[in-house]
């Protein structure tokens, strides 16, 4: 199965750099990067081209402000991936990330992931390239140890479990693990992104079309939401919160939508070209 990592990105080159590299670790190998730019910038494009070793396609836009979602969909036209895998620009993938969405991708689910946050100290060491996250990967209790005393960042999260592993196949995989989509890491099938007309773009800078939104359209299309928690594995770069306020007026269309169950988008996929 071919899968599609949509990565979307704006202006941090270091970090879209860890994801690369970290791509290169990879245990699967059936994969094509997209570089989803909600931006149009002369750099982002000369380190695209520079990059050995991967399948990368790039895609940008004019920055007119956040436009996420219209540049995730831009990345989704882009792909020729059958299956979809949506990374954020600060989330470093485990060498096993692709493996553990592949391994547990099935038709009539979406997965959902998670991440480990990660402190300011190690932030540090990742961008200044004196920790690689293959590393801190292999070597995650005895270097990440004091985010065990974290509440915010989800040790828990780092711990890797193979999903053809006894341990997986005998207490999680038969478990009904609830979960919901957090946009910094998911999969589905290309066609079910499609079929539902891929990210509300028009929700503008909300936070809602990431993952609130795609969240309940998946599930009144049809398809049930899975974790791949422990499987798919991420490191989440530390840096300040960044605040995308929902209006009054988007959370109450919003509702409607959801009270309607108007889970195809009205602009979304079909209403733009790459």
């Amino acid at each position: 199965m071919k899968v599609s990592i949509i990565i979307a990105v704006y202006k941090d080159i270091t970090a879209l750099n860890l994801i690369i590299e970290a791509l290169k670790t990879q245990t699967y190998k059936n994969f094509e990067v997209i570089v989803a730019e909600d931006n149009d910038s002369r750099e982002m494009k000369e380190y695209v081209t520079s990059i050995k070793g991967l399948d990368v396609k790039h895609t940008f836009q004019e920055d007119a402000g956040v436009r996420k979602s219209r540049s995730q969909n831009n990345g989704i036209l882009k792909s020729s991936g059958e299956y979809l895998i949506f990374l954020d620009g600060d989330i470093i993938p485990y060498s096993t990330f692709v493996e553990g969405h592949a391994a547990l991708a099935q038709r009539g689910r979406v997965l959902a992931g998670r991440r480990v946050n990660l402190n300011a100290q190690l932030t540090k060491k990742f961008r200044e390239g004196a920790l690689k996250p293959y590393t801190l990967e292999k070597y995650y209790f005895f270097l990440g140890f004091g985010l065990m005393f974290d509440r915010n960042a989800r040790f828990e999260q780092g711990v890797h479990i193979d999903p053809n592993s006894l341990i997986y196949k005998s207490f999680m995989a038969g478990r009904k693990r609830n979960t919901s989509l957090i946009g910094c890491n998911f999969s589905c099938f290309r066609d079910d992104m499609i079929a539902i007309n891929g990210f509300d773009e028009s929700y503008g800078e909300s936070s809602l079309p990431d993952d609130m939104d795609l969240d309940w359209r998946f599930r009144a299309y049809g398809l049930t939401l899975h974790s791949c928690k422990n499987v798919a594995n991420t490191f989440h770069l530390f840096h300040k919160k960044q605040n995308n306020p929902t209006s009054k007026e988007q959370w109450a269309r919003f509702n409607k939508n959801k009270e309607e169950k108007k889970y195809v988008c009205e602009q979304g996929l079909r209403q733009h070209n790459v």
